[in-house]
């Protein structure tokens, strides 16, 4: 089929929705899995829309079509939307229903909603059947519409799996497996239904490529007192890995098995309602006791061990070395040569490839000059792609897959003249994330009560930005990680030792500019006191000067000044060994004294 304009497909799309007599059909980012990330297989969103960010739902009825997303993706998606006939709802802003209350105040009893049962968690199933108890509607949810639209879509992913070595990732699958049974049976369940990808790779040691950037294989598995079962391809597995994965109590049997098991299931399940698909919910046996808590594993995974938090602080220093080069390279030859944002994003993953056990990148580069990086996720094109001059700030957010770790890191870097405001928004960025960095706080304490610590000195000058201030990393794995995070929106995730983190607060201007220094940090006990008991603080893992070409010095407290004295003093001990004398001058100079 020849390339076809986003309204031809919605008219096809219609014209398909007409014969199976659906009202509206409902498109989501996801996969199978409820992944983030997903294989270009499950890209219909995209295909559907034209807009091309890793978030969004988007709702075509027989007229109006929607798109939902969040506040990483305003700018780009008014852009990439544009006469397409789809129309921007901004999600969690105030004003802008979600997709559930659209449906509840627009569809009218008699209706059908249509959707592919196995993109949407059993959560999302649930809203669905609450609009049509209540609005008499009918739920059509074994239709994948798009595929007769899209005639060369990608076939699944076919990659081959691999397994991590302990030496990198510190257990067992045999010891995961194990403290896994020990949680379900606090839970009172007999059996564990796991979906979510990188779950199933930390919990059997296995990584894949089934996911671009994200180490992961499609899989499910199911636990029970007596079985481990892994369901795969099993052409992706050698019959060496699967012989190991045996000797580790695991069976290995075809990816689509699961839904036959799932009907087998007996007494209890447990189900993660976040991860697990609405259409493996609907197969579970009426009367077998489901029990919908969020996954083991991820709480399991969440606390690095030791081993882990060792490879990751040596994985943190060559991705340090390699931005400490970038940067050298940017300032050095900037207006110079003909450099624009894709060459960096390739500059970075040329230097980062040196680094040992290195993989893949955690992530697409993200290379922003001027206004480009006001927009959170700008992802660069040909066409788009600014070159660089020696004026205003470039943002380059970026990370690897390592072996031994997964790294996420930014940094505005200056590559000439700054206006007075570029260089006041600059600082304060600063400013927002070391008062974060300097964090102590009581046990007990969540994420979401200390986001404001990196918020309140930029709200102080009427700032804000549209997203979380901090993720959690995974180890040789998705880059963004669950169940901690820090952003404004309540959770109840206590933060623990062990527990990665990345602390990124940023300015964004449209049609201006964008900064952002981010760095991931690592939750350390610090004291225990008769008066308040256990406190913890935060410790830096990512390592790479912060511009001091961007800081108004006059704007920093003495406190701001050690800190960041003393982090570019640490900056400097740790990546000066791996460089060349000439790296060291230049690394010497950009982490000097202020």
């Amino acid at each position: 089929m020849n390339y076809m304009r986003t309204s031809e497909k919605l008219e096809k799309l219609r014209e398909i929705m007409k014969k199976e007599n659906i009202d509206y059909y409902v498109i989501p980012s996801s996969d199978f899995h409820q992944s983030e990330y997903v294989s270009e297989h499950f890209k219909s969103r995209a295909y559907i829309t034209g807009f091309t960010g890793s978030a969004g739902t988007a709702l075509i009825g027989k007229e109006k079509g929607i798109l939902w997303t969040d506040g990483r993706y305003f700018i780009q998606a008014e852009k990439q939307l544009k006469d397409s006939g789809i129309e921007l709802y901004k999600m969690r802003i105030p004003g802008w229903p979600t997709l559930t209350e659209w449906l509840m105040d627009n569809m009218k009893s008699g209706e059908t909603l249509g959707f592919d049962g196995r993109l949407f968690s059993i959560k999302e199933y649930k809203e669905f059947k609450n609009i049509k108890n209540k609005k008499d509607i009918n739920i059509v949810m074994d239709k994948d519409l798009i595929q007769e639209i899209w005639s060369n879509k990608p076939q699944l992913p076919k990659e081959k799996v691999f397994l991590h070595d302990i030496k990198y990732c510190g257990k067992s699958a045999k010891e995961k497996i194990q403290e896994v049974r020990a949680e379900m049976k606090k839970m009172g369940g007999s059996s564990y239904i796991i979906s979510s990808l990188d779950d199933i790779a930390w919990l059997y040691n296995i990584r894949g490529n089934d996911v671009k950037d994200t180490p992961v294989a499609l899989a499910y598995a199911i636990i029970n007192e007596k079985k481990a079962t892994l369901y795969i391809d099993k052409d992706k597995l050698s019959n060496e890995d699967e012989i190991e994965l045996n000797k580790q109590g695991i069976e290995v049997e075809e990816y689509n098995k699961i839904f036959d098991d799932t009907k087998q299931v007996e007494d209890s399940v447990i189900v993660d309602s976040n991860k697990v698909s609405g259409y493996i919910f609907t197969l579970i046996n009426s009367n077998v006791k489901i029990i919908e808590e969020e996954n083991i594993t991820t709480k399991l995974k969440a606390i690095k061990n030791g081993v882990e938090i060792e490879n990751l602080r040596n994985c943190q220093i060559k991705d340090g070395v390699a931005m400490v080069r970038l940067l050298k390279w940017l300032k050095e030859n900037v207006g110079k040569e003909n450099i624009t944002e894709l060459t960096v994003a390739d500059k970075l993953l040329e230097l980062r490839s040196k680094g040992d056990l290195f993989v893949e990148e955690s992530f697409g580069t993200i290379a922003g000059y001027k206004d480009h990086a006001a927009m959170m996720h700008y992802s660069a094109t040909k066409e788009s792609a600014y070159e660089l001059k020696p004026e205003g700030i470039l943002l380059v957010d970026s990370g690897g897959q390592y072996f031994d770790g997964t790294t996420d890191i930014t940094r505005s870097f200056i590559l000439g003249k700054l206006t007075d405001e570029e260089k006041k928004d600059f600082t304060l960025v600063l400013k927002s994330h070391i008062n974060l960095m300097k964090a102590k706080f009581l046990k007990g304490t969540t994420g979401s009560n200390l986001d404001i610590l990196a918020r309140t000195i930029l709200w102080d000058e009427g700032i804000d930005y549209k997203c979380g201030t901090g993720h959690g990393v995974g180890f040789f794995l998705s880059v963004h990680e669950g169940p901690q995070s820090i952003r404004p929106v309540p959770n109840t995730v206590i933060l623990e030792p062990g527990m990665i983190l990345t602390n990124e607060p940023g300015v964004y201007k449209e049609g201006k500019h964008g900064i952002r220094t981010e760095n991931v940090m690592l939750v350390v006990k610090d004291i225990e006191t008769e008066e308040g008991g256990e406190f913890y603080k935060f410790e830096v893992m990512s390592y790479c000067p912060i511009d001091l070409e961007g800081i108004d010095k006059t704007l920093l407290t003495d406190a701001e000044r050690k800190w960041l004295n003393n982090y570019h003093k640490e900056t400097y001990k740790k990546l000066s060994p791996h460089l060349n004398e000439e790296e060291k001058n230049f690394l010497k100079n950009a982490t000097r004294e202020i």
